[in-house]
């Protein structure tokens, strides 16, 4: 009877000393996975701007094909300059009703 609470115990100790390092290899594990996680975050928010750096580029050689006459972005140029006229007329309605 002994013998088998002996036995019992000792492998109880074995399975508590196993999770133990089981959980310092996961916490190990969780931390590294942490610090990668927020290089990831990091490297995608570079990409992300240069992302959009590289959009807006491209936006404005387009507008300057456009410009230039490259009947390709011709419609490009037509809404661009039809956006320019709405926010100067908008601009024009706000100084009228601030009365200047």
């Amino acid at each position: 009877m002994l013998q088998d609470l002996e036995n019992n115990f000792s492998e109880l100790e074995k399975k508590i000393l196993l999770l133990q390092k089981n959980y310092k290899n996961l916490t190990e594990r969780f931390s590294e996975l942490n610090i990668e996680h927020e290089d990831l975050k990091k490297k995608y928010d570079e990409e992300r701007k240069k992302n959009q750096v590289l959009a807006e580029e491209q936006k404005n050689i387009k507008l300057y094909s456009a410009i230039s006459g490259n009947p390709e972005h011709n419609r490009l140029m037509k809404n661009h300059i039809n956006r320019l006229v709405k926010e100067i007329d908008f601009c024009i309605a706000q100084l009228q009703n601030s009365g200047l």
